[in-house]
């Protein structure tokens, strides 16, 4: 059976992996078995933090209705409640959006879900 060398597939292997963990502090941009340990920490935050992500954002949609809310005398619980009665199917990223860029939408979406501007 022939000698397989694997210096080229090694080192290639080695340079992708620290190109990874470039920006890292001490040895684990530099070592690469403290490089690898690095990368496999990094990898597993990104994948956590993409899903957790979506929750912030909800959380972030539901602050901004809220206050807009409030600022119109209503509490985000009856908005949301009086929307779902008068049958207005509007999602929390649009009705944020429009609590921010456009409070007139907004009070007029509050009016037709039966609040008005006290």
């Amino acid at each position: 059976m022939t000698r397989v060398k694997k210096n080229v597939a090694v080192r290639a292997r080695h340079k992708r992996l620290l190109a990874l963990t470039k920006g890292q502090r001490a040895t684990r941009h530099a070592l690469v078995k403290r490089a690898h340990e690095a990368m496999m920490h990094s990898l597993k935050y990104a994948y956590f933090h993409r899903k957790e992500r979506k929750g912030d954002m909800r959380r972030l949609w539901i602050v901004r209705i809220s206050a807009a809310a409030r600022a119109n005398g209503v509490t985000y619980s009856q908005l949301m409640n009086g929307l779902e009665k008068a049958g207005i199917d509007i999602n929390r990223k649009v009705l944020a959006d429009l609590a921010v860029t456009d409070p007139i939408a907004f009070a007029s979406i509050l009016a037709s879900a039966g609040f008005s501007k006290n």
